[in-house]
């Protein structure tokens, strides 16, 4: 009998503290991804840029344009691609990346993982001096099914999000931080003319690319309801204007081509200043 008792004993004590770990884990889960989902969405949302920015900063190099600085720049924007898609899977202290949960978000990001090999592969080439025909044109096809996989990516965390964090904040950054690849995309789009790949498709994706991004830009600043972030918008609007011509002429002259790479840059971080005021706005 007493055993018995000692087994019923030892089986609810097991019970309690099995529901009290579930329960510690559980609030402990919701507490990090209330606080972290912005940046996730963020971090996720900039790794689309991140994949208009290296095939951009190759073709640059292919232009012959500041080629040190550019590959400089490349080396960058691909480590820290490669280092945000691990911290993405598994988490990342140094960039303040949980570990995904999530199954079906995993199952994307790993579809991601092996698009980014094979572009990698060929973005090593262009770092390492490498600069045909053959490697350009793979940059210019395989840079856009890696950049569609991270969006997909980008809406599973923005709708995963949930009740843990406001649907129109979630929204906002999401659409907010795809500004950031635009500016990127455009000026990718540009280069590929520059480069003879292409020439008529990429006019005709640049002007696409160019008209959204005015019309997300226009309606970003039209229901935006902080000063200070529409103010921010303000400066992104005024660069905008700078750069457009550019765009629209499709001016690929040394001279153009020199501006463009200044003033994209300039648009992307005042675009991804924009991003990370939207993020901190969180309550």
């Amino acid at each position: 009998m007493k055993r018995l008792l000692s087994i019923v004993a030892l089986s609810a004590c097991l019970t309690m503290g099995t529901l009290y770990a579930e329960n510690n884990t559980t609030t402990n889960k919701v507490e990090v991804t209330k606080q972290q989902s912005g940046t996730v969405i963020n971090l996720a949302g900039k790794q689309r840029m991140l994949t208009q920015k290296m095939s951009k900063e190759a073709l640059f190099i292919a232009k012959g344009i500041d080629v040190e600085k550019n590959k400089e720049a490349l080396t960058k924007t691909s480590e820290l691609f490669d280092k945000t898609l691990k911290g993405l899977i598994s988490g990342d202290k140094d960039l303040n990346l949980p570990k995904t949960e999530d199954k079906e978000i995993l199952s994307q990001l790993e579809k991601v993982k092996e698009l980014w090999k094979s572009f990698k592969a060929n973005i090593d080439k262009v770092i390492s001096g490498k600069i045909d025909k053959a490697t350009l044109e793979a940059i210019a096809k395989e840079n856009l099914p890696l950049l569609k996989n991270m969006n997909k990516a980008v809406g599973m965390y923005a709708k995963a999000s949930g009740s843990k964090l406001d649907p129109k904040i979630a929204k906002k950054i999401n659409v907010a931080g795809k500004q950031r690849m635009l500016t990127q995309k455009m000026t990718k789009e540009l280069l590929l003319v520059a480069n003879g790949i292409d020439v008529d498709a990429n006019k005709e994706n640049l002007k696409k690319t160019a008209n959204l991004f005015e019309t997300t830009l226009k309606d970003l600043i039209a229901n935006c309801k902080h000063d200070d972030i529409k103010k921010q918008l303000e400066v992104v609007a005024k660069l905008w204007g700078d750069y457009k011509g550019i765009i629209e002429k499709v001016d690929i002259s040394e001279a153009a081509l020199k501006k463009a790479e200044e003033l994209n840059m300039s648009l992307l971080k005042e675009m991804n200043k924009a991003v990370k005021m939207i993020e901190a706005s969180i309550k």
